[in-house]
C-alpha cells in the first residue's frame, strides 16, 4: 500500500474495534504498514521502570498505530464522516489535485 486517503492533521473516526464511534486527529501516517496513529485512540499501556534517580516509574498510556481501514474521514464543514473524493483544477503543469467531502462538495 502506498498512498493512503488520511493525511496528517486530519480528523478521523474510528468504524471498528475497541474505539468505535471516537474521533481523533491524526498524528502521523504510515504508509507501507497502512497504518495511521491517532491522538487518543488504541491506547496501549506500558508499565516503566525508573531508570535513573529522576525518573519515575509508573503506568503509561501510549496511542499506538490503528489499520486505514478501520478510519474514516470526519468533513470540517459539515461533519459527518466521508469518503474523500478528488477533484482536477487546471491544466498542465498548473494542475492541482485536491480532495473534497462528497457530501457538501467542500475542500478537504
Amino acid at each position: 500500500m502506498n498512498s493512503l486517503n488520511i493525511h496528517k492533521g486530519d480528523v478521523v473516526i474510528v468504524l471498528s474495534g475497541k474505539d468505535k464511534g471516537s474521533k481523533g486527529k491524526v498524528i502521523s501516517t504510515f504508509p507501507t504498514e497502512g497504518k495511521v496513529l491517532v491522538e487518543g485512540i488504541n491506547l496501549a499501556t506500558k508499565h516503566r521502570k525508573a531508570r535513573r534517580a529522576t525518573e519515575v516509574a509508573g503506568i503509561q498510556h501510549k496511542e499506538s498505530p490503528i489499520y486505514v481501514c478501520k478510519v474514516m474521514h470526519v468533513c470540517n464543514k459539515c461533519g459527518k464522516p466521508t469518503r474523500a473524493s478528488y477533484s482536477i483544477t487546471g491544466e498542465g503543469k498548473e494542475a492541482k489535485k485536491t480532495r473534497r467531502c462528497t457530501h457538501c462538495k467542500e475542500a478537504i
